[in-house]
Order: C-alpha cells, then structure tokens, then sequence
C-alpha cells in the first residue's frame, strides 16, 4: 500500500523539478534559503526541495508575534523539523509597529530575505506559494481594478532572489503529497476568518466560481498570470528603451517631458508613467489606474501646471517638465540658511551643488563684464557688504534688482521668464547680507553690490559641483 502511494506521489515531486528547471531557479552551485513558516506549502516545499536539490539548503524563519502562544509553537516546530532534517536554520523575530499590520509584516519578510541574501548565507530564497495562491491573487487584484502588470500576479522568479517552486501545484495537491508521507504541518488560525477579504476570496467566492460557472477556474487564472507575465516582460524591455530617451534622473527624482509623454500611444505612456513611479518610490504598491490618468491629464493639459498625489509621490507638473519626487526622501522639503565664511565653501541642501566664497584684490585689467553673472560665477563689491554674509533658500515675496535689469523683480517674475521649473526653486541659493540679497543663482549679483570699475577688492561668487 506504502509503495503504490509513494508511485502516486512522485508526479508531484517531478511537476516541482519541471517548474525549476523552466524557469531557471537553482543554477547549479546556488544555495537556497527555504521560508518555512509550518504551514502545509512551506512544509512541503522543504521536503520536496530535500529530495531534489539536497545540498545547500537553510531554513528560514521569521516569527511576526501576532499570534501570541502560537506563533511561538510555529517557530518551535519550525526548528525541530529543521534539526531532524539536518539543516540549518535562520531563525527572528519580527517587531512590527502600529499601523497597517499586513503591510509591516509583508516588509518585514522581504527585509528578512534580503538581508539572508545579501549576508552571502544563501544565494535565493524559495517560497511555498502555489498555483491557488496565484489564483487567488489574480481574481483579488482584478477585483480592486488591476491592469495587466497587476494580473501578472505572483512572480515564479523575481529579480530581488525570489523563487516559487511550487507555482505550478495546487494546494489540495500540497495537502495530499503531506499526508501520503505521513508529515504534519501546522494551521495558522487567522487562515479561517472571514474578516480578511483574501479570505474570503479563497473559501467563499473562489469555490462558488468553480461550482457555478468554472471548475477549472485556479487554472484559468494561473493562465491569465502567464500570459500577462509574459505581455509584462515584452513591454519591460521596451520601457527599458523609452527610459533611456525620455526620463533623466534629478537626485531623487525622476523627470519626464511632458511633450513627449503626450506623443506616446496611451499604451505606452501609461507604462512610462508606472516606470517613473517605480524608479522614484522603488514600487507601485497602491498606485492604481486613476493615479496613471491623471498624470496623463497632466502631460496633456496646455497649462504647464499642476499636481497629483499618489502614495509616496508627488507629481507636478512645470512649463516643458513633469517631476516624480519621494516625498519621502531626505531634503524633499527642506529650508535652510548658513552663515557664509569668506573664504569659504558651502553645500546647497538638496542639490549635489555649492558656493565657493573668495576674496581676491581687483587686478588693474579687472573689466567691468566679469562684475556680472557669467554663467558660473558672480563678481560682488566686498567694500559694499558689511560683512554678515548667509546663504538660504529663496523665499516667496524676494525681490531685488540684478545688475543688468532694470528696477527691481521678484523673483518668482525671473523664474516664469526663465521657465525655472517649480522644484527647483525652493532650494535656490540666494546670497544676503543681513536682509539685502547680495547674489543670487542665474540672475547674478545685486546692482547696489555688483563690482565695477571703481571696485577695489572682489568677492568672487562661483557655484560648483558639491563633490
């Protein structure tokens, strides 16, 4: 009786081995991490990995505390089965912080994998996802209005060293396998509840699918994932191109033409839009098809301003330009004023750029051209300035009158005549003395401050890479 069901399980064992061989997950020499939280798919993704790739293998483990008694029954069984395997065992715990629990403890597995990957202990880490958890995640994210990225759906590879075996293997086949070779595993409680929408998709809505309109319907799904995977990685290369020719990189930030975004077929802007995103926020999580739109709303409006919100950006719009920022990221909104030693050099926050201060005795052929802004450098009167030089960042209401202007400006009316993008304004470095503005970046020293030939001694104002 043993050894007819042993014969019925091994399809299982060569259907996982197919899997691996397909999508080239264990490259000969590779190490594996194995995540094993006790339940069936992860118990069985062990012992089915033991047989075909034995060498190489760690368990991990990462207890999220969440269930009190039984989490900690979970991390014990974990580790006895990982002694009576012989292999060894990575095995944390896991403090997570209010809010968004699912969301803390999703972060805090990849950041537990992560860091097994990148401490050179294991070269991927294999989870038990299985083709039910695809399909699962397939009709979930159609449901909450997901494009084709979305229904790509659980990855068999992913580019961060993730592997699922058992992609191809339906849960009840998990279960089946487990129990013909006599192994426990253990039941997360909260599996049961009703109170999460995943939940209720899998013992709810899934099987009244199946019962009323498609008994393959798992496999129907895990077929869409397929196909949408492989539309996903064509268009991934494309982008790739797109990339190159229409974003630049702008410190933390990611800007795109809005010209050019208006040109692309909706297709592909949506696409390079969703790139920008991932580029500027390191994922698309919570980004949905409403965001996309109105970004391209955006790019196509004749007004070159404006601004939309998604989680973790700030889009805007500026003249020619739209600007992907993290609102997240260091400096994003950070003012600041420095007292400015002459000599001296000086960061501007935010920028990668500075301001090299020198003092230097006006030689006799000094001409009165170099006394204003050439670009990269700005010639001020030292005998003129009292001396209590700061260097901040422009602020709304500044206003003074630049050398070769005439009457006073705002600034903000020399950034529209220049077309200065918005973002870059706010880290703007204006030179003063006291309240008066000395020099300012583009526009050059102050007419009351700006040396001529009568000048005697020249502060010479020059802006630089920080590096």
């Amino acid at each position: 009786m043993a050894s007819r069901t042993m014969r019925a399980l091994i399809p299982l064992v060569q259907r996982v081995a197919a899997t691996i061989r397909r999508y080239g997950m264990l490259p000969p020499g590779q190490r594996a991490g194995v995540a094993v939280s006790g339940g069936a798919d992860s118990v069985c993704l062990l012992h089915i990995l033991k047989e075909i790739a034995p060498a190489g293998l760690t368990v991990l483990h990462l207890d999220h505390q969440l269930r009190g008694a039984e989490s900690r029954a979970d991390a014990e069984f974990v580790a006895a089965m990982a002694a009576r395997m012989g292999l060894p065992l990575i095995s944390q715990r896991a403090e997570l912080g209010g809010g968004n629990l699912e969301a803390a403890a999703r972060e805090a597995r990849a950041a537990f994998f992560r860091e097994a990957i990148q401490s050179g202990t294991v070269d991927r880490v294999a989870t038990g996802h299985t083709r039910s958890d695809q399909a699962e995640t397939v009709l979930f994210r159609l449901l909450r209005g997901a494009g084709s990225a979305g229904l790509a759906g659980i990855r068999a590879v992913t580019s961060d060293g993730l592997i699922r075996p058992l992609i191809d293997v339906e849960r009840a086949d998990v279960e089946t396998y487990l129990r013909g070779i006599g192994i426990e595993w253990r039941e997360d409680s909260t599996n049961a509840s009703l109170q999460f929408a995943r939940n209720r998709i899998r013992h709810e809505l899934i099987p009244q699918l199946e019962r009323e309109w498609n008994p393959e319907l798992a496999g129907t799904l895990a077929r869409t994932a397929d196909w949408a995977a492989a539309e996903e990685d064509y268009w991934r290369g494309e982008i790739d191109r797109l990339e190159a020719d229409s974003m630049r990189r702008d410190g933390d930030s990611v800007l795109v033409p809005a010209a050019a975004l208006n040109a692309l077929p909706v297709a592909v802007a949506r696409r390079v839009v969703r790139r920008a995103i991932e580029r500027t926020n390191g994922e698309l999580r919570g980004v949905g098809f409403d965001h996309i739109e109105a970004v391209l709303r955006l790019a196509a409006t004749e007004r070159g301003t404006g601004r939309v919100q998604a989680p973790g950006i700030e889009i805007r719009r500026s003249f020619e330009w739209i600007r992907f920022a993290n609102v997240r990221a260091p400096g994003a909104s950070l003012h600041y004023r420095i007292a400015a030693a002459v000599p001296g050099f000086i960061p501007i926050a935010a920028s990668g750029r500075a301001i090299r201060l020198e003092l230097i005795e006006k030689p006799n052929d000094f001409g009165v051209p170099d006394s204003v802004y050439n670009g990269l450098m700005g010639c001020v009167d030292w005998d003129r300035l009292s001396g209590a030089l700061a260097l901040r960042n422009w602020l709304p209401g500044d206003r003074y009158q630049p050398a070769n202007c005439a009457g006073v400006k705002k600034l903000k009316t020399l950034f529209q005549l220049a077309r200065v993008p918005s973002w870059e304004r706010c880290h703007w470095p204006v030179l003063v003395d006291g309240d008066s503005i000395v020099w300012t970046r583009q526009f050059g020293a102050a007419a009351e401050f700006a040396a001529g030939p009568q000048t005697r001694r020249v502060l010479m104002v020059r802006e630089m890479e920080a590096a």
